[in-house]
This record gives C-alpha cells, sequence and structure tokens, in this order.
C-alpha cells in the first residue's frame, strides 16, 4: 500500500495533561502512512500525558508554539484531556497556529475537549462538529452546529468525541489528510 502521507508535516499541539490515547492512536496512524509528526508545546521539555485522571507517559516537545511556522505544517491535530484543553487555549501563539492553518485551508483533526482551542481562535462558528458531550454548550455558543456522533467530516475538519471513537477518527483523518495534498 502507498504511504499517502509520505512526508507530510503534521503538527501536534498540546500541553501538560492531554490524553494520551489521543496523543499516540492518531500519531501512529500518521507515521505509518509516511507523515512526520512534530509535538507542540508551550515549553520544550516532556509534556505530561493523562490516562483519564490518571498520569500516563510523557512526551517529548520539539517546538514551543512561539516557534512553529504555519507555512511548515500541511495539517494539525489537536488530541484532547479536559486540562490540555483548558490550559492551552489561553495560549496566544496556539490560537493564531490553528487560525493560520485554518486561513491556509489545511486540514484539522480535533478529539474530545481539544475543540476548546478552535473556540477560543474563533473559528467554529458555522462548523458541524461533534466533540466530548460536556463541550457541546460551549460549541453551540460559539455558533458550531454540535452533533453526537463518533466522527464529523466538515470540509478539511475532522472531529471525533472520546477514545473509543479513535478507530473512526483515524480512518477519517487519514482519508482528509490525505486528500488535501491532492
Amino acid at each position: 500500500m502507498d504511504k499517502e502521507l509520505q512526508d507530510a508535516n503534521i503538527a501536534i499541539l498540546v500541553v501538560d495533561g492531554f490524553e494520551q490515547i489521543e496523543l499516540t492512536s492518531p500519531r501512529d496512524a500518521l507515521q505509518a502512512q509516511g507523515a512526520r509528526t512534530v509535538v507542540v508545546s508551550a515549553r520544550r521539555e516532556p509534556v505530561q500525558g493523562m490516562n483519564h485522571h490518571e498520569k500516563a507517559d510523557s512526551v517529548e516537545a520539539e517546538l514551543i508554539f512561539a516557534e512553529a511556522d504555519p507555512e511548515h505544517f500541511d495539517a494539525v491535530l489537536l488530541p484532547g484531556g479536559v486540562i490540555n484543553a483548558d490550559e492551552i487555549r489561553m495560549h496566544a501563539k496556539a490560537r493564531e497556529f490553528v487560525r493560520a492553518m485554518h486561513e491556509a485551508g489545511k486540514p484539522i483533526a480535533v478529539i474530545c475537549h481539544g475543540g476548546w482551542l478552535l473556540i477560543s481562535a474563533g473559528l467554529v462558528k458555522g462548523r458541524r462538529m461533534t466533540s466530548w458531550p460536556s463541550l457541546a454548550d460551549d460549541l453551540k455558543n460559539a455558533g458550531a452546529h454540535w452533533v453526537d456522533e463518533e466522527v464529523v467530516v466538515d470540509g478539511r475538519w475532522v472531529s471525533s468525541r472520546r477514545p473509543g471513537d479513535l478507530p473512526a477518527f483515524n480512518r477519517e483523518m487519514l482519508r482528509v489528510f490525505a486528500l488535501a495534498r491532492r
């Protein structure tokens, strides 16, 4: 099978408290298709993952938000985790990064609580999306059309609700990211 994402550069934006499986599962799927993934965070040091409420593994941050140039990336992945999502949306450079990716027409894949960053960046109005159910009101109040489905594709955006949706999320993320390269 051809690696449809060979040499694609994918930014993964996280801070401490990200849901580990929501980073590792999509990252592994992307890398299996030949993509290069880059963890981008607030500071260049290990970023703490979580398995729900328990500490999990850390991942190395390869770039900080201020260093990440959206022009060097083909797509962005936003894992969830309530702690991660609540903090990352407060970083102006993270908001600027996702805005620039969106304005350039590059794909965005978001799962669980990751949608908070897109809300704070002012990007969800008119979008059909899903998320962890507790974000439904936030997304609706920001102008999104929230639905309770395992995966939603709206143009070049892919969204999912939770870790249990990862097989569908990964499948659609890979498809949308590959189509964007054609």
